[in-house]
C-alpha cells in the first residue's frame, strides 16, 4: 500500500495486536491512576472504584455487592478501554489530517492531549450522566481525571496505535 493509499477496511493481524495492546495498556494504566487516586487521595478503596463503576450499569445496589460487582466493574472499565481504542483506530483508519498530525513532530503528543481529555468529556458530561440519570459533578475530583486522561488514557491508546497508522504525504 502506498502512503498516500487510504487504508483497507480489513483489519491485519498487526492492526488487531496494537489494538489488544492499546486496550490493554490503557485499561492498566487508567485502572492504576485511578486506583491511586481513590486510595490516597479520596480515602476509599479500589474495590469501592470499581463497584463504582459497576453501578452505572446495576445501580447503587452495586456498591454493596462485593467482590463479584468489583470484578464487573474491572471488566467494564477495559471494556471502555477496548471501545475508546476501537474509535481512535477507527479515527486513523479513517481520517488522513489525523494521519498527518501523527507523523509530525511530537504527534502521538499533540493527538493524545486532545484525544485523553476529550474521552472523559464524553463519558463524565454524556454517557455517564445517561446512564446514571443524574447531572455530572464537576469539582475537584472531575478536574484531575481531566487532565489524568491526557497521560494515563490518551497516551497509551495514541501511542500503540498512531505509530503503526499508514502515513499520509503532503
Amino acid at each position: 500500500m502506498s502512503a498516500t493509499a487510504a487504508p483497507d477496511s480489513t483489519v491485519d493481524r498487526d492492526t488487531l495486536s496494537r489494538l489488544v495492546r492499546a486496550g490493554l495498556l490503557t485499561g492498566v494504566s487508567d485502572g492504576l491512576f485511578s486506583s491511586l487516586l481513590s486510595v490516597a487521595f479520596y480515602h476509599s478503596t479500589v474495590a469501592r472504584l470499581f463497584q463504582g463503576v459497576a453501578s452505572t450499569l446495576l445501580g447503587k445496589e452495586a456498591l454493596a455487592g462485593g467482590t463479584p460487582t468489583a470484578l464487573l466493574g474491572v471488566v467494564m472499565h477495559f471494556g471502555v478501554a477496548f471501545g475508546w481504542s476501537a474509535v481512535f483506530l477507527f479515527l486513523i483508519m479513517r481520517l488522513p489530517w489525523i494521519r498527518r498530525v501523527l507523523s509530525s513532530r511530537y504527534g502521538v503528543v499533540k493527538v493524545a492531549s486532545l484525544y485523553g481529555p476529550f474521552i472523559w468529556i464524553a463519558m463524565s458530561l454524556a454517557v455517564i450522566p445517561l446512564l446514571m440519570h443524574r447531572p455530572p459533578a464537576m469539582g475537584t475530583r472531575w478536574w484531575s481525571q481531566l487532565f489524568g486522561h491526557f497521560p494515563f488514557v490518551g497516551l497509551p491508546i495514541v501511542a500503540s496505535l498512531g505509530r503503526g497508522s499508514p502515513r499520509v504525504e503532503d
